[in-house]
């Protein structure tokens, strides 16, 4: 037997691994805590956003986001600084119910309109548990390309209770956007309650999606929303659906002939797109560069933004109010009485709230 070793090399080899850094002083490593600690001023946050720089955005919108009163005073010096820098922006609302593409559909019309030349901003609201309060946050995860497009920016928002999750702090999160150099604002709403509404008010154009084959395509839309959207587009028109997606156009076609007149001159389109093989994704950028083209030259386009504005000052006086009302120090205590007296019938829902509201403006 010859047991002299075998010159051949071996199939199985064995390569070096990567060389780990060596390991943190303990100096450097009290550096980098305390550089983290500093907090950028409101100038610094406003100049970054200009710069175009996403830390800077992400972190003023974390302000606005934030439910403490020092945070909310830096966020407002952020916002003021940005106004003469906003609106300068396309802002588009995208609704419809859970499972028909929502994110899907704005990965493949975000990507479409950073191909032409757009920069994108995707504000996203997640619902949160009305149990937990948690919010899972998954568009990031969902819109997997855009997400690395350089010219996207996706921010996720817990939907949280106020209006179906979209309120003054998406409204406020939009002016940042376009100081920061975005020029098509797309908010998905989460196609529940009253986010519709909310959404409507906040931005130009409305867009509601659809999908064929869930039974009556008229079924369970209500007409509030039919009334708001300025286009309505089937989804998922591929494969065997694009017949079904065809016969759907044709019925909400009809539907929308028995709704009144928009005072934006506007006659709203049906279209039908694949958000997975792109097709008619360019007919929809289209519609809804129609649309500006229209109501901007018979100055719709400005009016709406005017009212928008006196809107959301109104809501905002009513969110304070309702939150200087809750977080006062004699209604916290006079609320727990109250509450007894409801719940054991010594004192009626309506008294109790005239007696909250007497005692609150004394």
């Amino acid at each position: 037997m010859n047991l002299k070793p075998s010159s051949k090399k071996s199939a199985l080899t064995e390569k070096d691994g990567i060389t780990q850094p060596g390991s943190f002083s303990k100096s450097s490593l009290e550096k980098i805590v305390e550089s983290r600690k500093v907090q950028p001023t409101s100038k610094e946050l406003f100049e970054g956003i200009l710069a175009g720089n996403i830390t800077s955005l992400s972190r003023s919108i974390t302000l606005v986001e934030s439910t403490n009163p020092a945070h909310l005073a830096k966020a407002n010096e952020i916002i003021n600084a940005c106004l003469p820098h906003a609106n300068k922006s396309i802002r588009i609302g995208i609704t419809g119910v859970p499972g028909v593409g929502k994110s899907t559909f704005i990965e493949a019309f975000g990507s479409y309109l950073t191909s032409v030349g757009k920069k994108v901003a995707v504000l996203t609201v997640d619902p949160s548990s009305t149990i937990s309060h948690g919010s899972i946050l998954g568009d990031k995860t969902r819109m997997e390309e855009l997400v690395k497009d350089k010219n996207a920016y996706i921010r996720p928002s817990a939907s949280g209770e106020t209006l179906g999750g979209v309120a003054r702090k998406t409204r406020e999160t939009i002016i940042l956007c376009e100081a920061g150099g975005f020029d098509t604002i797309i908010i998905e709403t989460v196609g529940v309650g009253q986010s519709e509404t909310a959404v409507h008010s906040m931005v130009d154009f409305f867009l509601l999606l659809k999908i064929s084959g869930a039974g009556d395509e008229l079924q369970g839309i209500k007409r509030g929303i039919m009334e708001m959207a300025d286009a309505i587009v089937i989804n998922k028109a591929d494969g065997d659906n694009v017949n079904k997606a065809k016969l759907a156009k044709t019925e909400f076609n009809r539907a929308l002939h028995l709704f009144p007149a928009k005072s934006s001159g506007w006659t709203p389109i049906v279209s039908t797109c694949s958000s997975i093989t792109k097709e008619g994704i360019d007919e929809v950028w289209q519609t809804i560069t129609d649309y500006f083209q229209l109501v901007k030259a018979n100055h719709y386009f400005e009016e709406k933004r005017k009212e928008q504005n006196q809107y959301w000052m109104m809501e905002t006086i009513n969110d304070q109010l309702k939150s200087n009302f809750y977080n006062h120090p004699e209604i916290i205590k006079l609320l727990e009485e109250n509450k007894k007296a409801v719940a054991t019938n010594r004192k009626s829902p309506f008294t109790a709230a005239l007696d909250l509201i007497s005692a609150y403006f004394k």
